[in-house]
């Protein structure tokens, strides 16, 4: 049976955009659930005092680390600096969640129990909305239609076996960040989310889909807006074509003599 990360060496990235009334709550939770762990709140430059909040809460708990980026750079490049921030210490586990309490911090040792280490277990554990035992809470109908159509658009298009290639809450080991090319990824938004699952199906990782309950945020806004759909509708229908091209390729190859 595989090793699974010790919890000191997992490291929580919460990217952060406008968050103040959602942040404390979050993290308090996140380490009831998970004391051991380790928080790094990316904060985009916050207008609302965001980053004072989190500064707040890391002067008062060692656990708690904050890096300031000085302007809204989208989710992925948060994400990106989060990972390398990780990448730059010894944590042998990165989670990904939103800081506006959607995913659920309670699940947190359930998801980070199905890493492996190595041996047998999963590479990338993704918390799915979309098998057995997951759900969506308080999310408008439209909602649910754009996710569950986005996720069964890009199954079908990069012929991968994941229910939820855009689910924002999940667990790496260490070595998949490593092997990604972190310095390449361009996207933002949710196609961020397809783009990190699909490299890392592609340099054969495990990728394993955990159940868990989605809670549509209670304070705030929503990020979401036509330019993200947008941009994921035109990057998952490339990679779609560059996967479907390669395939046709290596079975054309096999085939002549």
């Amino acid at each position: 049976m595989a090793r699974q990360a010790p919890a000191e060496k997992v490291l929580v990235v919460i990217p952060t955009y406008n968050e103040r009334e959602n942040l404390e709550p979050i993290v308090r939770r996140l380490f009831e659930a998970l004391p051991a762990a380790n928080v790094l709140v990316v904060d985009d430059g916050s207008p609302d005092g965001t980053g004072e909040v989190a500064d707040r809460l890391a002067a008062q708990d060692e656990r708690l680390h904050v890096l300031h980026r000085t302007e809204k750079a989208g989710l992925g490049a948060a994400y990106v600096a989060g990972f390398e921030w990780a990448l730059a210490r010894d944590h042998t586990a990165i989670v990904e969640m939103d800081a506006d309490g959607s995913h659920a911090p309670e699940d947190l040792p359930r998801l980070v129990g199905m890493l492996g280490d190595g041996g047998t277990g999963a590479d990338v554990v993704l918390g799915s909305r979309y098998v057995t035992g997951g759900s969506t809470v308080n999310w408008p109908w439209y909602r649910e239609f754009l996710s569950r159509g986005a996720n069964l658009y890009s199954k079908l298009a990069l012929g991968v076996p994941i229910n939820d290639i855009t689910s924002g809450y999940r667990v790496y080991r260490r070595e998949v960040l490593e092997t990604v090319w972190l310095n390449t990824i361009a996207s933002q938004g949710y196609c961020f989310q397809v783009d990190l699952a699909l490299r890392a199906v592609e340099a054969g990782f495990v990728v394993a889909e955990a159940p868990i309950t989605f809670v549509e945020r209670e304070l705030g806004a929503s990020k979401m807006d036509a330019e993200i759909v947008r941009e994921a509708l035109i990057r998952v229908t490339k990679w779609g074509l560059r996967r479907r091209g390669t395939q046709a390729a290596g079975t054309l190859r096999s085939l002549l003599p």
